[in-house]
């Protein structure tokens, strides 16, 4: 085998390893409100989950991709090493956050991977395309915002609406519709997550030649289903095997949900990520929910959200894209060090 295709081959496949380790890692997004409500055991649960993340791959198109794969670093310095040292640091980093039990982001660990890896590679900070992180780094902030307004919203609404009906029926309404929160919310990480991997495994069939830079900038030729349905299967059995250390945190910890609560919160998500999806803006589910579920304890009472976790939580946003850089510059080092040429 030629050693520029068991590159290329290695490449693909830590890209998807990444992805797997995005749905695993991620699952608890998709899934902490359904269980902590038990609407859904843990298990029936992932497979809920899991089986929309597939489905997400033939409804929401590429513009993520698009944006990952050429629109934030110059497609110039991306070899098959800066990819791979990319998604080492963002692989490092899910790990290392699954461990502590923290519901970081994989999107922003997997950007923050691939632009040390170029920086490290090229030596400077031009390789960065400052346009293409403008909405990135907006919308760490927006995405909870819009996940807490909206939730906040729903839930308000939900009680006004509903304030004569007793509440044992509410709860056996909302078990119900809560099936279909969760779906939804499921389909939004899918067709947002996944669609970072698909740009990534684009940028490393373009450094190998394989498609143009007219291609990665467009429909990736005849490569565009194959990465599509790789992705997603990736990150869909990375959710049906779960990080259940992070499912506490997420249904949990941050505040006690009700159905009620776990509908407005999924589906304040689900919209936010749907949104985002179809405008091309790489958010983080993660802090999408995060920020719906907050809104959701908020509705009773402030302190009926543990503002200490929610901290812990903000904390591990903030280093995430400059820790991942670290450790992908850091990869990008070593791997140098023994290949001169890369």
């Amino acid at each position: 085998m030629k050693p520029d295709l068991l590159l290329l081959i290695v490449t693909v496949l830590v890209a998807l390893t990444f992805d797997f380790l995005n749905g695993f890692h991620d699952a608890a997004n998709s899934i902490a409100t359904v269980v902590s409500t038990r609407v859904l055991s843990p298990k029936i649960a992932v497979l809920w989950a899991a089986f929309f993340n597939f489905v997400a791959a033939f409804l929401f198109g590429t513009a993520v991709a698009k944006t990952i794969g050429s629109g934030m670093i110059h497609i110039e310095v991306v070899t098959q090493y800066v990819v791979i040292a990319g998604l080492l640091g963002a692989i490092v980093w899910d790990l290392l956050t699954w461990w502590w039990g923290l519901p970081t982001s994989s999107s922003h660990a997997l950007i923050g991977g691939m632009a040390g890896a170029a920086i490290m590679r090229a030596q400077s900070f031009n390789v960065i395309i400052t346009a293409g992180w403008y909405k990135t780094l907006i919308f760490i902030v927006v995405a909870p915002i819009m996940g807490l307004v909206l939730a906040l919203i729903f839930m308000t609404a939900v009680f006004w609406i509903l304030r004569n009906k007793p509440p044992q029926r509410i709860d056996a309404w909302f078990r119900k519709l809560q099936l279909l929160s969760a779906a939804a919310y499921s389909l939004g990480h899918g067709g947002n997550d996944a669609q970072k991997t698909m740009g990534i495994v684009a940028s490393a069939l373009f450094s190998a030649n394989l498609i143009t830079a007219a291609e990665l900038k467009g429909s990736w030729g005849h490569f565009h289903w194959p990465i599509i349905l790789a992705a997603n299967i990736a990150i869909a059995l990375g959710t049906y095997f779960g990080g259940w250390r992070i499912v506490h945190t997420m249904g949990a910890r941050i505040t006690k949900l009700k159905p009620v609560g776990g509908f407005c919160a999924e589906t304040a998500g689900a919209i936010t990520l749907f949104a985002t999806a179809l405008a091309g803006i790489p958010v983080s589910t993660t802090h999408t929910i995060t920020g719906a579920i907050v809104g959701v304890g908020a509705t009773h009472r402030l302190s009926a959200v543990r503002w200490g976790v929610a901290t812990r939580i903000v904390w591990a946003w903030i280093f995430t894209i400059p820790a991942a850089a670290f450790v992908a510059g850091l990869a990008f080092f070593i791997i140098r060090f023994i290949h001169p040429a890369a």
